[in-house]
């Protein structure tokens, strides 16, 4: 079942504690509202009384100044009333927004200190609805759900007090009919129930429908899918209107339902009451003002009866944002932080084993070593493990057996922050965010000034561009870097790398999909951006990683062979049967191929 079909209990208070405590920074904000509440609910009161006093008073009495005074008072009570909700509503809607902020703020901040795996496990859109539709369904918890069943249950106690205060017989009669309000709500509570958890549903299927078709657009257009896909999403989005309309009967039947039985209560007071006052039991007045409490008796309970569907959305909501405030972070720095040497980084890797699913390790014991400086290519099939060494390296996940070092320092003993800050990424698929050139050079770090972004782009050819763009550095660039190339975000990606100053360098095959010219360009930026820096590069075409200092043979998650390019040709082992592989319809070409610089390629 998805986490959007589970409702779970209507109130849970374990929940519920843990919702108000983020109301705790803001209680003088909630004192004051529910004072104002307190405020306005009594002053609902007063009106019904003061209709009894005129009409048995000052109308029997002809007292003209005595009625004036008495619709002075209930006018200035309806206008206290007006201040005090406005105050109520003003103080609890903008209370409501502070702690929507800062529960989203929270789930940002702990989405960022999570691991890799967790994201392997969890998909983006579901956490998407997290940060903000759960997020949303407790800001009218918070700011039109519990203040107001408060207020709603102050109001009713009130007015059952002052019918017993004024005559507890005919207040007998009126009360008559709770057992079929409770029965009506009881039905309504129940079927809405479900239908707000099929209507919860429905839409986390349009939702996922959505963001895979809209994802795929171009997939969809090439192979037409166009037709089918609309008679799908046909079918879901019915299915939506057909739940919401469903809930639409249950809302239409039990409102007519409240006002029905508020007629028959009204009825039974005219009979009732009428011959009371006939009797002289009872006066005009005392029973005009009972029908205007019965009035005002039942409309706090469709009120709490409606707020029903806000507390049961709220518990569902909350149980699922805790569940995600509540995961682990697995990897995250120790509270005895060591550091490693400022002037060294000699990286090893001792019997490291690895794997993404328990009994089926990607890395098994695989130990070497890269001394500063030193330029290193890891190549292998799809799968050996090349990623996988560069994960661990950089703390996206730990190992399971044998340690990662720095200048001797076990990875996982030094701040994350700093480890991660002393490498620089360059990846196949380059991610640049909405914002401008600059932005995506410096990513928010105000230390790299804009004569070093510039610099950093003309270092690796990125400049050429850039110049000849409307705004320049300040262009902006969409969302994914849609309104670029690919070998214009690539460059970019090396100015980035450029402008951090990392001391070791992580590369993935950045040629792989541009142009003869652009390739160029590329592997001239490579050579500066490697310039005195140690560099682990992932390789797929060997031609790219000849001149390398070293190279790393993985095959099936084992370092199966080591050294030069020349070295490893002349074993005649798993690299030599790779190069036959890649340059048997033209080895004398490929032989006399110039040696290039090393990319990387994609994730194995």
């Amino acid at each position: 079942m998805h986490d959007e079909e589970v409702l779970g209990k209507a109130y849970d208070g374990r929940l519920m504690r843990r919702l108000l405590g983020y109301l705790r920074p803001y209680r003088a904000h909630v004192v004051f509202a529910v004072a104002t509440i307190v405020a306005n609910s009594a002053l609902q009161l007063a009106p019904p009384y003061l209709t009894k006093i005129v009409i048995d008073e000052y109308i029997p009495a002809r007292d003209l100044s005595g009625l004036t005074a008495i619709a002075a008072l209930y006018l200035g009570t309806l206008f206290a009333a007006f201040a005090f909700e406005y105050a109520q509503t003003w103080t609890m809607q903008t209370t409501g927004q502070k702690v929507m902020l800062d529960l989203r703020m929270q789930i940002f901040s702990h989405l960022h200190r999570l691991d890799v795996r967790f994201y392997d496990r969890n998909p983006v859109g579901r956490l998407m609805t997290r940060v903000t539709g759960d997020v949303d369904v407790l800001n009218e918890l918070f700011t039109s759900g519990v203040v107001s069943i408060f207020g709603d249950a102050f109001t009713l106690v009130g007015i059952m007090a002052v019918l017993v205060w004024m005559d507890w017989r005919l207040a007998l009669v009126a009360f008559a009919v709770l057992p079929f309000i409770a029965l009506i709500t009881q039905w309504f509570r129940a079927n809405v129930r479900d239908s707000y958890r099929t209507v919860r549903t429905w839409i986390a299927r349009i939702n996922a429908y959505l963001q895979e078709r809209i994802t795929g657009t171009s997939t969809v257009q090439l192979f037409r899918r166009e037709a089918r896909d609309y008679a799908a999403f046909d079918d879901i989005d019915r299915a939506h209107r057909d739940a919401n309309v469903q809930s639409i009967f249950y809302y239409a039947v039990f409102y007519p339902a409240v006002e029905l039985v508020s007629a028959l209560a009204a009825s039974l007071i005219i009979w009732y009451g009428g011959g009371r006052v006939m009797e002289n039991a009872l006066t005009l007045g005392s029973l005009v003002a009972f029908l205007q409490y019965s009035q005002r008796f039942f409309r706090p309970i469709s009120d709490m009866s409606e707020k029903f569907n806000v507390l049961q959305g709220a518990m569902a909501s909350s149980e699922r944002i805790f569940a995600l405030l509540d995961t682990p972070v697995e990897v995250k720095s120790p509270e005895v932080r060591l550091k490693a040497d400022t002037t060294g980084g000699v990286i090893a890797f001792e019997d490291v084993t690895f794997s993404y699913v328990p009994g089926e390790p990607v890395l098994k014991n695989v130990s070497f070593r890269v001394d500063p400086g030193q330029r290193v290519a890891l190549v292998g099939a799809t799968g050996s493990g090349k990623t996988t060494i560069v994960n661990l390296l950089l703390r996206f996940y730990d190992v399971e057996a044998g340690r990662i070092t720095i200048d001797g320092v076990d990875i996982r003993q030094m701040d994350l922050a700093a480890l991660r800050a002393m490498f620089g990424l360059v990846l196949q698929d380059v991610h640049l965010f909405s914002g401008t050139i600059a932005d995506n050079v410096r990513l928010g770090h105000t230390e790299i000034d804009e004569a070093q972004v510039r610099s950093a782009l003309e270092a690796v050819h990125a400049w050429a561009f850039v110049s000849r763009m409307p705004g320049g550095l300040s262009t902006p660039v969409a969302e994914r870097g849609s309104t670029l190339s690919v070998g214009q975000k690539q460059l970019l990606s090396f100015a980035r790398a450029l402008a951090f100053d990392p001391r070791v360098l992580v590369l993935d095959e950045a040629t792989s999909s541009v142009d003869t010219e652009t390739e160029l360009l590329i592997r001239d930026a490579l050579r500066v951006v490697m310039r005195g820096r140690t560099t682990i590069a992932i390789a797929h075409r060997l031609s790219t990683i000849q001149d390398m200092d070293r190279i790393l043979v993985l095959h099936k998650g084992e370092l199966r062979e080591s050294g030069t390019h020349q070295e490893l040709l002349a074993a005649r082992g798993l690299y030599h049967r790779l190069y036959q592989l890649q340059f048997k319809d033209s080895p004398s070409t490929a032989l006399r191929a110039s040696p290039a610089q090393p990319d990387l390629v994609g994730r194995s």
